[in-house]
Parts: structure tokens; sequence; C-alpha cells
């Protein structure tokens, strides 16, 4: 048998033999040699940074895929806004009350705000963030989001339907979505494109209640009360698809917080058909209430003041 003496010449031996090797030099350890290190994250500099209170909770990792996003927005204009002029002059755009300016986007935290939306939503993919960005200012200009914005809709048939009132304790929009009750519905959604529209406009309006220096997030609550989720038309169907859609892949990262509230209990396992066509961390926002205001008001009281938060759902607010 090899006593103690010879086990650690062999050790020894063997370290030295395989730091051989392995291209390993004198005085380095096996641990060394056989476990890989991890590529070390740049650093950058971001005191040179405008800086807004949402900037300054980005990680190390974030500052990198941002800068390199950045710089890829001349591209992505072109792309967009001259794709048959290469030497077409960039001007700047605005949107969500942000300039976009491609040959200096660095200028304005907010701008990083709206980017890191696109990166987040993406993973931090700088590939398929851009991809996301491009198709989203080239819906927007086909959808002509100006024009829906001076569009009116009918009081009568869209006035109950949704509506932002208040805020939730971290000073956030809240937006309400009411299918049920009075509602006409054959009104609503017969025509499809229109209901769209004003959904799109709504929603817009609710983006204007964001500074992008302390909020860049709202809180979405949908009613289902008196809505038969087995007796939705095609046309409801086609809206809910078109929307769901649209949201997800024109407005990343904007939910904090969506909750479903008078849904029926018997129901509640419906909404697992969401889980396939909306991202994971999207999902991970939504929460299913049941009915009765005592039961709404447990759910929506510890995320909304009871002053902001309508009579109807177990608050203090006049509301609607």
């Amino acid at each position: 048998m090899s006593g103690p003496v010879e086990t650690q010449a062999v050790a020894a031996a063997t370290a030295s033999e395989a730091s051989s090797v392995l291209g390993g030099k004198q005085g380095t350890s096996i641990t060394e040699v056989l476990i890989p290190k991890s590529e070390p994250i740049p650093q950058t500099n971001q005191a040179e940074e405008p800086q807004n209170a949402l900037t300054k909770e980005f990680t190390e990792e974030e500052w990198v895929a941002l800068k390199d996003f950045r710089s890829k927005l001349p591209e992505i204009f072109r792309a967009v806004y001259t794709p048959d002029d290469p030497e077409a002059e960039l001007k700047p755009v605005t949107i969500w009350g942000v300039i976009l300016d491609p040959k200096n986007p660095a200028s304005d935290a907010r701008v990083s705000v709206f980017l890191m939306k696109f990166l987040r939503a993406r993973e931090l993919r700088i590939e398929d963030a851009q991809v996301m960005l491009t198709a989203t200012l080239k819906w927007r200009h086909e959808m002509n989001i100006d024009a829906i914005m001076k569009e009116d809709f009918p009081e009568k048939i869209f006035s109950g339907v949704g509506r932002i009132f208040g805020k939730d304790k971290g000073g956030r929009p809240v937006v309400y979505n009411i299918y049920g009750g009075e509602q006409d519905v054959s009104a609503v959604f017969g025509d499809v494109k229109r209901f769209i529209r004003w959904r799109v406009q709504l929603m817009e309006k609710s983006i204007e209640l964001l500074n992008f220096e302390t909020l860049d997030q709202m809180v979405q609550v949908h009613d289902y009360e008196g809505v038969s989720m087995f007796g939705r038309t095609a046309n409801q169907k086609a809206a809910a698809s078109e929307a769901t859609a649209i949201f997800q892949n024109h407005y990343p990262e904007f939910l904090f917080k969506k909750l479903f509230i008078n849904v029926p209990a018997f129901l509640t396992w419906m909404f697992w058909i969401f889980k396939p066509i909306i991202s994971a961390k999207t999902y991970a926002k939504m929460s299913v209430v049941g009915t009765g205001q005592p039961v709404i008001a447990e759910a929506m009281l510890p995320l909304i003041d009871a002053q902001e938060l309508p009579k109807r759902y177990g608050g203090e607010a006049e509301g609607f």
C-alpha cells in the first residue's frame, strides 16, 4: 500500500503533468487549469451618462447592452424611414414624449429608459431588440399613431369600456378595462379595427402620464363582471388576439401589474390559455381575482390606496 508521502507525490505529479499538458505555467494550480473562468462583464463609465431615477437602477450588464444598442439607431432609422435613400438625413422622432435622435442618442436619460424597455423585453439580446424596435417604429408609422390620437370615438359606445383613474402606491397610473355590465358588446366589437384604434389611443394616453424619469410602468385592471367566457363572438376573439399581439410586440415593459377581477371561480382555469402566447415575465405580473367586493378589495388595496380605488372595488373614491 502507498503511504501518505507517496500519495502526496503522485498528486503533485498529476497536478504538474496536467498543468504542463493543458498549457499551464509553473505555479498554476490544478483548479486554475481545469476550471475555466467566466468572462468578465466589460465596465462602462456611467459617470459620463445622463442619469435619472430609472437609469440608476440599470445593472452593469444592462449598461453594456444599452451602449451597443444605441449604436444601432442610425441603422434602425434608415430601415424604417429612409430605406430607399441611404444618404438621406436622419431626423429625430418623438415617441411617448421622448425625442429619439439617432445622431445623439446619449444626450437624454429618458432615451436610455426607452431603449432599455426593448432590451429587457428581449433579455438584453441586441439583435432581437433591434428587430423589435424596427418593427415597432414601422408599425407606428403604418398605423399613423398621430392620427389615432386625434380621432374621436363615440362616447356612447366607448365611454364605459375603458378609463384611466387614480394611481397605485408607487404613483403609477391605473387603467381600467370594463367589458361587462351595461356595455353594448356588439357595438364595442362590431368594428374590430375601430376597437383596436380606440384601445391603442387609450394605451397612448396612459403612457402620456409616464415621465420616463421616475415612472415608466402602469397597472391594468380588467373587469369581467357580467362577461360570458363561453359566449364570446368571433369579433371579440379577434379583437382580443390582435390587441394582445400589439401590446406584447410594440409596448414592451409597460406593465407593472395586471389584475383580472370579477372572474368566476369555475372560469379561472381559462386564463391558463394566456401562458403559451405571452412571455413568462408578463404572465408573472398577472393575477386572477374572484368576484365580490371583499375579495376584490383584499387583492387591490395592498396595491392601491383606498382614496385612489373606486368604491365599486372596495375603495373610498367615487370613481366611475
